[in-house]
């Protein structure tokens, strides 16, 4: 395994389990959405971890070029990467704890909310918080974000925020089928969270982290659910303060 070049910052006492966390250069603030599903589903699980900050330019060195994406979690001698696989592999390898599927309908149903997260809310959020993300890295990683995204939309990254700017008045309304769900329970996952509820969690958990936009109203149903979820698991959502 190549040396990092960040610190590793410790969320419990740790046997031997890693996860690589995506963030700028303030390391305590790891953003990504993907990793906070991860984040909620190894608390959920009641497993203690580390987390290891890293930045966009150092992934492909990551345990001998084991991922180009993160969240990526060492388990033992166990290597994961994708938030989705990560949770099926911690419900398969750790039955006795709480559940984070509850059976074949809790894990057909998250694929099709992560579909729906991934296809509607990320690229809103995206474009809304493009520039914020680009502010809050190294200099080495705003470089690559620049480049990589200016490819991505076929565009300057000024003119994807300026896009941005009709996502924040739409941005309550994408947030209609979940809306209507809570009006029934407390959580996406019925009486309790399931992982479904993590990876619309890790959406909105992004924004709050990177971007002083606010995207949830105070009353909605649906800032109701993020408060609970910002409390779950000691309060874990809250470890890092909004921007």
């Amino acid at each position: 395994m190549l040396p990092l070049c960040r610190p590793v910052a410790k969320y419990r006492s740790l046997n031997d389990r890693k996860l690589y966390a995506l963030s700028g250069t303030d390391t305590s603030r790891p953003f990504s959405p993907h990793v906070w599903k991860t984040k909620l589903s190894l608390a959920h699980k009641g497993l203690a971890f580390d987390i290891a900050p890293v930045g966009f330019t150092e992934i492909p060195r990551l345990e001998q070029g084991a991922t180009k994406i993160v969240p990526l979690l060492r388990d033992g001698e166990k290597l994961v990467s994708d938030s989705f696989d990560i949770a099926l592999y911690l419900e398969e390898a750790y039955p006795d704890r709480p559940p984070l599927f509850s059976g074949e309908g809790g894990k057909a149903m998250a694929r099709f909310v992560e579909g729906w997260s991934q296809t509607t809310l990320h690229p809103a959020i995206g474009r809304i918080a493009i520039m914020d993300i680009h502010d809050s890295l190294d200099p080495i990683d705003r470089a690559y974000f620049r480049a990589s995204r200016e490819e991505r939309f076929g565009r300057p990254l000024e003119a994807v925020a300026e896009a941005g700017r009709g996502d924040l008045e739409t941005f309550s309304a994408k947030l209609e089928p979940i809306r209507h769900m809570l009006k029934f329970q407390p959580f996406l996952g019925g009486d309790r969270p399931l992982f479904a509820d993590y990876i619309v969690f890790g959406a909105l958990q992004w924004a709050r982290i990177v971007s002083p936009h606010r995207l949830l109203a105070a009353g909605d149903v649906v800032t109701d659910w993020f408060e609970r979820c910002l409390d779950l698991h000691d309060g874990l959502g809250r470890s890092v303060t909004a921007a």
